[in-house]
């Protein structure tokens, strides 16, 4: 595995101040981050947030921004044409963030409600975002957050069937796929026309709750995740999403790290 191709997902230190956390992912032998679309790390809606002054603390640490990991997309399935013409400027917003910091990627939503039923509604919203989308050169995905269309790769796949630009997709995150019930590789297979980027975390499930462990003990074979993604041409980020409590993050998200680049 290239030390490039992997990143560290900002959620593992999410109340540290973005200087703090890119110090360690830099000590930690990192050399991007998956940016958590919350303050302190990102909103570019907070009057006192400065993207620039976090741009310039990355640069600093030679950390690199791969991924926004945002949240625009709300209001993809309001009821309220405002509000949905409101949520795609916010998506070209966030876009235009990651295009001016070099991040190939951000994080979308399907919406707030997850309906099947208002799938034209979103892929409609998602035709808009993709103009910007693809003018800057940046992708989006919705996380398999295991909602009723992020945790469904058919209808994932629907969607952006009918969105029809490779600059919106699916952030494939086998973890949540398989917490929702699903099986991560069948998935894969589903929606592996629509992938722009992928956590990795690891777990099992007990009571159809994940019970998150350390990486590599749980239940994803990241081998065969790893195989079939470059098999697909993938060339996005491996983003580490450290969320346990068994460890500090300062200390642990570099042993993931290192057992993450031996695969």
């Amino acid at each position: 595995m290239d030390r490039e191709c992997v990143s560290c997902c900002s959620i593992a230190m999410h109340s540290r101040e973005p200087e703090y956390v890119f110090r360690v992912l830099a000590e930690s032998g990192y050399r991007k981050v998956d940016l958590l679309g919350r303050m302190p790390h990102f909103d570019i809606n907070d009057r006192e947030y400065e993207f620039g002054r976090v741009v310039w603390a990355a640069e600093a640490h030679g950390i690199a921004i791969a991924n926004i990991g945002s949240y625009c997309g709300g209001d993809f399935a309001s009821d309220d044409p405002d509000k949905r013409l409101a949520a795609v400027a916010d998506t070209w917003a966030v876009i235009d963030a990651a295009a001016s910091c070099g991040a190939r990627s951000i994080r979308t939503r399907p919406g707030q409600r997850e309906e099947p039923r208002l799938l034209e509604r979103v892929a409609d919203c998602f035709k808009r975002a993709a103009e910007q989308a693809e003018k800057q050169g940046v992708y989006m995905g919705i996380e398999n957050h295991g909602g009723a269309i992020s945790g469904n790769p058919e209808l994932c796949a629907e969607l952006f069937d009918k969105v029809g630009s490779e600059y919106a997709g699916v952030l494939y995150e086998p973890c949540n796929l398989m917490l929702a019930g699903v099986d991560y590789k069948q998935a894969f297979e589903v929606m592996k026309g629509h992938i722009t980027h992928c956590h990795i975390k690891d777990g099992y499930e007990i009571d159809g709750k994940l019970q998150s462990v350390w990486l590599g003990t749980g239940a994803i074979d990241f081998r065969w995740v790893l195989a079939n993604l470059e098999a697909i041409g993938y060339r996005g980020d491996y983003a580490l999403e450290y969320e346990l409590d068994i460890e500090p993050a300062e200390t642990a998200v570099g042993k993931w790290l290192s057992w993450f680049l031996k695969l």
